[in-house]
Parts: structure tokens; C-alpha cells; sequence
């Protein structure tokens, strides 16, 4: 599901991805407050689709900041074997492990992620596990609350 925001105008390219982080101080007395935080979940991550050309000042933002259309981003991470199922709805939990060094650790926990999140393909590739995990490369998109 599209949403409407407002974003750092540096930072509003149709194709970028961010994780909403929540609003700051500086955006309590602002009239623009509603539109920018009350459409977006803390922790989700989400890609600008589209971009809109005027410009609004901002007090956070040195450049002001721009209108712009985003979607929950699909992004890539590994999850057990037997909960890889593709179309399947999950709650997000991370792959139990410590080892932080591990090239597939980010991808064990991943940032962006809050609550459910939807299975949508599933990789083939084998995934080499330093703690002897089950593991699938899955692509997913995050279920936010207008999505239940």
C-alpha cells in the first residue's frame, strides 16, 4: 500500500530506500508534522515510488523537504528452512546466532523489519551457516498496520 510523506528534498529520489526512525523534537510545532510521521510505522522500511517537485521548508532538513509517494520495500533476508514458504505471512523473528562476524549475519538481522512481513519469492542458492542453521535466502515485503 502507497503512502504520502515528506522527505529531506537531498533524499527524495524515486528508487531510495529508507527506515522510518520516528520524529524529532524539532518536529513537534511544525505544520507539517502529521504528514510527514503519522502514515509511517517506527522500524519499517519503505522506497520512495514517486516524487513530487515543490519544495517546503523545513527545520531538520538544511534543504528543505519534498512530498513523495513510498511503498513497504521488498528487500532480501535469510529465515529457517521450514518457514520458507513462498506467499506465506510471518512475524519477524531473527535466526538465533552470535556470530556477529558471519557474512550472512545483517541478513540474519536484518534493520527494517517490524512485526509481519509477507514471503514473496524464494532463492535457490545454498546458504553456508557458521552455527549449522537451516537456512533460505527469501525475498519479503513488511505487512504494516493498514495491511491486516
Amino acid at each position: 500500500m502507497k503512502k504520502i510523506t515528506l522527505i529531506g528534498s537531498e533524499l527524495a529520489k524515486t528508487g531510495n530506500e529508507f527506515i522510518y526512525l520516528g520524529h524529532l523534537n524539532e518536529c513537534e510545532s511544525c505544520r507539517f508534522k502529521r504528514i510527514c510521521h503519522n502514515n509511517l510505522d517506527v522500524g519499517a522500511r519503505y522506497k520512495i515510488v514517486s516524487v513530487r517537485s515543490a519544495n517546503h521548508p523545513c527545520t531538520v532538513h538544511e534543504n528543505g523537504v519534498k512530498v513523495v509517494e513510498v511503498a513497504p520495500a521488498e528487500f532480501t533476508i535469510l529465515i529457517e528452512s521450514k518457514k520458507a514458504l513462498e506467499g506465506v505471512t510471518l512475524t519477524h523473528a531473527n535466526v538465533l546466532c552470535d556470530k556477529v562476524c558471519c557474512k550472512n549475519y545483517l541478513s540474519c538481522h536484518p534493520e527494517g523489519i517490524s512485526g509481519k512481513y509477507k514471503v514473496s519469492s524464494i532463492f535457490s542458492e545454498k546458504i553456508d551457516c557458521q552455527k549449522g542453521h537451516s537456512l533460505k535466502k527469501v525475498s519479503i515485503i513488511s505487512l504494516d498496520e493498514s495491511n491486516k
